[in-house]
């Protein structure tokens, strides 16, 4: 299908089942934690899955890349990335598969039901609203700094089934504001994998998984290394992106 780029626009791949994606500079564009998180989210068959704050899209695309019967829902604030990831589904081809709704995530139980889902992901803001990114662009910051961790955790808790699972990335140093908002909206931790560039770095990020409704006992996976010791992209970096065979 031919794509509809406005001024300023480019059209990227994906890298996943031959997805591509509109993007701008200006606005808030997907990077390797998009990418992580949607492989980390590993789709199950059939699910209904809440993409919480899409931006321009790329995690909806890449998860309907990986699960050709999944259902997506995806949820974003600002009206101009709205409309790219609306764009972007069309362009692929999977209007019937990846809903865009622009609204506000904390009023996404709304359009998607009370615990209708059995997957909700969110790459939330990482910035503390108060951070100053100064040299950011305006949607940057709404995208960045516009909720807190406690306002994804109940909007995640909101759509999900009893047993539904809630997968985020956030950065390792402020996990436990997460962790503890998690607490509060009853998703309890169970799947966590720090990443880090390299074998001998600190994690820069974390992917966590929680069930709505769950028990005790969380198990670590290990630790996902973008690089090797010698600076060269690990091999699971190369399965992530498809540039393994």
């Amino acid at each position: 299908m031919t794509a509809e780029l406005l001024p300023g626009e480019r059209l990227d791949d994906l890298q996943t089942a031959g997805l591509k994606l509109i993007q701008r500079s200006g606005t808030f564009r997907f990077g390797t934690d998009s990418v992580l998180l949607a492989d980390f989210a590993a789709p199950r068959r059939g699910e209904r899955i809440a993409e919480l704050g899409c931006g321009n899209g790329a995690i909806a695309l890449l998860l309907a890349g990986h699960r050709a019967d999944a259902e997506i829902d995806a949820v974003e604030l600002q009206p101009e990335l709205a409309d790219m990831a609306r764009r972007s589904v069309r362009l692929n081809g999977l209007e019937a598969r990846v809903r865009v709704h622009c609204m506000d995530m904390r009023d996404a139980w709304r359009a998607l039901g009370r615990e209708r889902c059995s997957l909700a992901v969110c790459n939330p803001p990482y910035g503390a609203p108060d951070a100053g990114f100064e040299r950011e662009s305006g949607a940057e910051r709404i995208a960045r700094g516009g909720l807190d961790p406690a306002d994804v955790a109940a909007s995640a808790a909101a759509v999900l089934k009893y047993g539904g699972r809630f997968c985020a990335c956030y950065p390792a140093r402020r996990m436990h504001e997460l962790l503890l908002a998690m607490r509060d909206a009853k998703l309890a931790p169970k799947r966590a994998r720090c990443v880090q560039a390299r074998p001998d770095r600190a994690p820069r990020l974390i992917l966590l998984e929680g069930v709505k409704g769950g028990g005790s006992g969380m198990n670590w996976l290990p630790p996902l290394c973008l690089y090797d010791a010698g600076g060269n992209p690990s091999a699971e970096w190369r399965r992530i992106y498809g540039e393994d065979g």
